[in-house]
């Protein structure tokens, strides 16, 4: 599992006085940032390799200004070319939202996928729910 911290801003507040809804994805992908430097370490534009292709969010409970975000990830599933990613925004010690978001190992020159290089997939394979050490007990 990753961990990512997020503060949130007064700019991401809606006129309701809750954070808005379109924040949520941008924080989700905040605490993708590890994931990304697995395929590309210098977060290089020039050799990007992660491409989304599909992100599902449920908005369970209100997320609010001035009290900090626990966002959570881990892998779900690896295939050839492509990964799951499952997602959870804390706060208060409790759920406020969940989702998936799927990406393809992608090749700019060639405009196809790649499989995910084996030293990539181990280390993935070690975020998956219930195989880290650190996520027994966390959201589930």
């Amino acid at each position: 599992m990753f961990r990512t911290v997020i503060q949130p801003r007064v700019s991401e507040t809606d006129g309701v006085g809750h954070i808005n809804n379109t924040t949520v994805p941008v924080w989700f992908e905040a605490g993708r940032e590890p994931i990304f430097k697995m395929f590309t370490p210098d977060l290089s534009f020039d050799r990007w390799k992660m491409v989304i292709v599909n992100m599902n969010v449920d908005y369970l409970d209100q997320l609010y200004y001035g009290k900090e975000v626990e966002v959570l990830t881990w892998v779900q599933k690896i295939g050839n070319t492509s990964l799951v990613l499952e997602e959870e925004l804390h706060q208060e010690g409790r759920l406020c939202a969940k989702g998936t978001a799927t990406y393809i190992n992608f090749h700019l020159s060639t405009q196809k996928p790649e499989p995910i290089p084996p030293e990539i997939r181990e280390q993935l394979e070690a975020h998956m729910r219930g195989q880290d050490p650190a996520s027994k007990g966390q959201g589930d």
